[in-house]
């Protein structure tokens, strides 16, 4: 759904300048520092980036989901690393308030989270822990009006940066289900958390990623998202669910960039007498990725505005995510076959983004368990149970 269409056209317009005039240009320098630079930083936050989809009631821009992955696929055709720093806000790292938070809660952070003042991420994934999220081994046990937590989390984006992190941690030590896992509230400098150093990755150069440890980490019992204990799962899929469509989205960005670059290079190149985008084998590798780039679109589009109908778009969310990540796998690989030696060579934006979208297929769900999900859920509602 958009509120208002020709209000909305503008800000994507405005969008769509700002990424090429502002951000595509400092691209090179992003993955020489490794961040994204403080005044960069401020500007994105200036704008609301920060709080696209964070209620207006506390100062976010309240996009909905439709406006949210339209806005997405403008940005992320600039670096991974911009999206990546404003993402958490707008994304895992303030939804799990927005759908379950209390009233005292959403008012304690999300303002903070809108303006970018303050950077959240979401804790979840653990060594041990990753596709397989019911087995997290993370515990938070009652100790009067506290509770103390104590594990490991792993591959968190943000965590060096945070100054929020939303923790599933295990309150029923007897229920290995997901019905014993509650979701807190963990602000930086809290005693007994800390972050490791950012991991040295093959790609996404200016996105920090790195553990979280707790320690006889104590938080109040009221940083329980939501104030119940055991519904940190249901919230951690509430959270999922929507941030896959954002994801898919933001996997669709990339691909528009680098078609958009390899059209260039390949009408501008010329081989055997003619520009190399004459050849058909090359047409039929610009073919292909178009019509992926234009499926993944209008299935993202489609699913967006059924979660803004309220619909229950749980398959529907994995179908995006595992489509659109694989999607732009294949376009990266074709730009690269494009570009010959070119797209091999260090510095070119197609090189950056073939190694910066590898991850787009792990994160968030592999490709391979959206590929169980959906299977299971086709199967059951065809009205088969397996293993009986």
């Amino acid at each position: 759904m958009i509120r208002d269409p020709s209000a909305f056209n503008e800000t994507l317009g405005a969008l769509r300048r700002y990424v090429r005039e502002q951000l595509i240009p400092r691209e090179a320098e992003v993955e020489q520092l490794d961040e994204v630079p403080a005044d960069l930083v401020d500007d994105l936050a200036s704008r609301g980036f920060f709080g696209w989809s964070i209620p207006q009631a506390w100062n976010g821009g309240g996009m909905t989901t439709e406006e949210l992955v339209l806005a997405a696929m403008e940005l992320s055709q600039a670096s991974v690393a911009f999206r990546a720093r404003v993402g958490t806000n707008t994304g895992i790292g303030s939804e799990a308030l927005v759908a379950d938070g209390t009233p005292e809660q959403k008012a304690r952070y999300l303002p903070l989270l809108a303006s970018g003042a303050l950077t959240g991420a979401f804790a979840l994934t653990e060594p041990g822990a990753g596709s397989d999220a019911t087995a997290l081994t993370t515990s938070a046990v009652r100790d009067g009006d506290h509770y103390v937590l104590n594990g490991t989390k792993c591959f968190i984006t943000n965590a060096p940066i945070a100054g929020l992190f939303t923790v599933m941690a295990r309150t029923d030590p007897q229920d290995r289900s997901a019905h014993g896992i509650s979701a807190f509230l963990v602000e930086r400098g809290t005693p007994g958390l800390a972050t490791g150093e950012p991991y040295r990755k093959m790609g996404q150069a200016g996105s920090p990623v790195s553990e979280v440890h707790l320690a006889d980490c104590r938080v109040p019992a009221d940083s329980i998202i939501g104030g119940v204990e055991g519904m940190g799962f249901k919230t951690a899929m509430k959270v999922l669910n929507k941030q896959r469509i954002h994801l898919a989205a933001l996997c669709t960005g990339p691909a528009i960039r680098m078609l958009d670059e390899a059209v260039a290079w390949t009408c501008q190149r010329r081989q055997f007498g003619q520009p190399v985008a004459s050849f058909q084998l090359v047409q039929a590798l610009i073919a292909d990725c178009q019509t992926e780039i234009q499926a993944a679109r209008a299935l993202i589009l489609q699913t967006a505005r059924q979660r803004d109908a309220g619909e229950d778009v749980t398959m529907q969310a994995s179908i995006c995510k595992y489509f659109a990540s694989e999607m732009c796998g294949r376009v990266a690989d074709r730009c690269v076959q494009m570009l010959g030696g070119t797209g091999f060579i260090h510095g070119h934006p197609i090189e950056r983004f073939y190694r910066d979208v590898r991850l787009f297929r792990l994160y968030e769900g592999t490709s391979q368990i959206h590929q169980l999900n959906i299977a299971k859920r086709t199967i059951a509602a065809a009205g088969y149970r397996l293993g009986e």
